[in-house]
């Protein structure tokens, strides 16, 4: 009898954000899960693409609720507090922290809209494995409390971890802004679990990658595979195409995306044949 091959004792879960967003990072998000480089995804029920992304399959997939950029999928009148006078969610992510934090924002309202998001995903036949937010808005507890209400109104039993470990945003080359926005959000994490724990939905160890968005190259990718410890942990990743769908939509993110696909293609699939890593979803914690 041939011996038994050790477990990596690194879990990951590669998850990318954004799908529904074009047709090319709903093509992206396909092909790098049927190479093994990618096993999980979260979906923007208020994309352009949604219909596109629904109809060409996915790997395990959970739903990337959208409070800042483009459209409510409830109707603006239910949540007068997240829109604008043309019915459109906030477009700055600074000014709706700021709402938020003056409590311009009601945590019924997202509430609201979280279970209008989630229950369209199920709808359209998706089983949900979690939840997570667009822009990372769960760190705050004025989002966290309002999205665990409506993960387990739908019946949603885990929840993305935001807080970047200090070992992965130490490895991002630059991006010194960010990773001072992510370390002072650290203050967050202890109410996070908190109220996690009660509600009985689980989660990782820990995000990495957040300080790279918009630098994952490969370099950087294989640096934090090095780096991680024995644990459960989420590489959060924006893979895609940088088409002409991509131009017609507002985010920062572009050739990156190409970048990023390139380097979870190059190395996460040789990660798993040389056993440092073992990919698993939310669907398996």
């Amino acid at each position: 009898m041939p011996p038994l091959t050790p477990t990596p004792a690194i879990r990951l879960i590669v998850n990318a954000d954004d799908a529904g967003l074009t047709a090319g990072v709903n093509r992206a998000v396909t092909e790098l899960a049927a190479a093994g480089a990618l096993s999980s995804t979260t979906l923007m029920a208020n994309g352009s693409a949604f219909q596109d992304a629904i109809a060409g399959g996915a790997p395990a997939t959970g739903c990337h609720v959208v409070l800042v950029d483009g459209s409510p999928v409830s109707p603006a009148a239910q949540v007068p507090s997240l829109v604008n006078k043309n019915g459109k969610l906030q477009t700055s992510l600074v000014r709706f922290v700021a709402d938020l934090q003056m409590g311009r924002i009601t945590e019924k309202e997202i509430e609201i809209e979280a279970v209008a998001q989630i229950s369209r995903l199920q709808s359209a036949g998706v089983v949900v494995t979690h939840v997570d937010t667009h822009k990372h808005t769960h760190l705050f507890p004025h989002v966290a409390r309002p999205l665990i209400r409506a993960a387990l109104r739908c019946d949603v039993r885990a929840i993305r971890n935001p807080f970047e470990q200090a070992w992965s945003a130490n490895l991002t080359r630059g991006a010194l802004l960010r990773k001072m926005e992510v370390a002072a959000l650290r203050r967050f994490s202890e109410r996070f679990h908190k109220l996690r724990r009660a509600a009985g939905l689980k989660t990782t160890d820990g995000s990495i990658g957040v300080s790279a968005t918009g630098n994952l190259d490969a370099e950087t990718l294989e640096r934090l595979l090095t780096a991680a410890t024995p644990g459960t942990w989420e590489l959060v990743c924006h893979p895609g195409y940088n088409d002409r769908d991509l131009d017609q939509v507002k985010t920062r993110l572009r050739a990156t995306r190409d970048t990023e696909r390139e380097a979870l293609l190059q190395l996460i699939p040789k990660a798993v044949r040389d056993g440092r890593i073992a990919l698993i979803s939310f669907a398996d914690l």
